[in-house]
């Protein structure tokens, strides 16, 4: 289709993970190792052959924590289990009472329902209501202090595996509240060189093309 619709050989299109691309925007092949979160999470590290090196990624069903999708189900699981142990308590949760009315009810088969009939985007989307809560809801800040955590233990993967490198931390969810950084920096090995920051994608993907034609 990319072919066809810019009129070049099939030979001159390479079609990457967008993990890859994001990558490039932050290090050269061999400098760091990206920790991106959106929807779902995933570590990332091109060493200097040019190898892409992982760490999560493996989907929402299976992981994925730290992510958008992991928070709002935590959000909605950590909810109801306070409601076994206190009956109610989510009347004095600004967070539960957003969720409650984002899902369709407070009943726990209204939020089964939302988790079961949604697309992962639309899930991803109930965190920012954890977001909204943060600042007057304990529950909602325990969550995103996890959630930094998580992406911390990506973080901690890559350097076991290949060694210190500074890190750079991304992606829609990763910059949604300081908390999460909070938790990210409490757990990350110590000496570690971290940069929470937004990356631009568009320009690595122009920038490889560019080398791709250099090459031709």
């Amino acid at each position: 289709l990319l072919a066809k619709r810019f009129s070049v050989a099939a030979t001159r299109v390479q079609v990457v993970a967008d993990v890859e691309i994001a990558f490039r925007a932050a290090f050269a092949p061999g400098e760091g190792y990206l920790v991106y979160a959106g929807t779902g999470s995933i570590a990332a590290f091109i060493d200097a052959s040019g190898v892409l090196r992982r760490a999560g990624g493996r989907g929402v069903h299976l992981d994925d924590a730290g992510g958008g999708y992991w928070i709002a189900r935590e959000a909605l699981r950590r909810v109801w289990r306070r409601e076994d142990e206190a009956p109610g308590a989510w009347h004095n949760s600004p967070m539960a009472v957003a969720l409650f009315e984002a899902v369709g009810g407070d009943s726990s088969v209204n939020s089964a329902r939302y988790l079961m009939e949604r697309t992962r985007g639309e899930v991803g989307r109930l965190a920012l209501h954890a977001v909204k809560a943060a600042e007057r809801d304990a529950l909602a800040a325990e969550i995103l202090a996890d959630a930094g955590t998580e992406l911390a233990r990506l973080a901690n993967a890559m350097r076991s595996r290949y060694g210190a490198r500074p890190v750079v931390v991304t992606g829609r969810a990763a910059l949604m509240h300081a908390f999460i950084e909070r938790g990210f920096r409490a757990h990350v090995s110590p000496d570690t060189d971290v940069k929470f920051q937004s990356v631009d994608s568009t320009r690595a993907a122009a920038r490889m093309a560019i080398a791709m034609l250099a090459r031709a």
